[in-house]
């Protein structure tokens, strides 16, 4: 049997206490929980590390995934980001005071605007990703290649039933 781990205990905690009750969901999303807490973690370091919160790193990890010229309108950032309007708008205006972005007529539409990731904004989204990926890497060094594979898909397959 594999060593106990604290979700281990305190589902045997709770078999004690409420024999009537099945607890192997707990078994997979406590956990999955307490995963989130340490990947949270990792990130906010990595964000930091690059001088990035984590909103910032959202809307500029979009411009950066939509290529040369790293521009997309407000609604599309809104959209990839799950914001308010408001508050999206407040993030771009942030983002244009510490220049990692500007804002541009849209060219195909003079009433539109665009969001247009600065070099300042590259560099920054750039360090920020390479940090995740090796602090995110090293929280999954104990699994090899075809664990992470097969974790990788059952929490695809799980995210997928919940919508997501």
């Amino acid at each position: 049997m594999p060593e106990q781990d604290e979700v281990d205990r305190i589902v045997e905690a709770w078999r004690h206490e409420r024999p009537d009750l099945d607890f192997a969901p707990l078994h997979v999303l406590s956990r999955v929980g307490r995963l989130a807490k340490h990947l949270d973690r990792a990130r906010r370091e990595a964000f930091q590390a690059s001088d990035l919160e984590s909103w910032e790193f959202d809307v500029l990890s979009a411009l950066r995934r939509a290529g040369d010229p790293y521009q997309l309108s407000p609604k599309t950032l809104l959209q990839q980001t799950l914001v308010s309007s408001g508050a999206m708008t407040n993030r771009i205006d942030r983002l244009l005071t510490r220049g990692l972005v500007e804002r541009r007529t849209d060219p195909n539409d003079g009433r539109g605007i665009l969001v247009t990731m600065t070099a300042e904004g590259r560099r920054a989204v750039d360090a920020a990703i390479e940090r995740l990926v090796a602090a995110e890497d090293a929280l999954l060094s104990d699994l090899d290649v075809d664990d992470r594979r097969q974790l990788s898909d059952l929490l695809r397959t799980l995210s997928l039933t919940l919508g997501g």
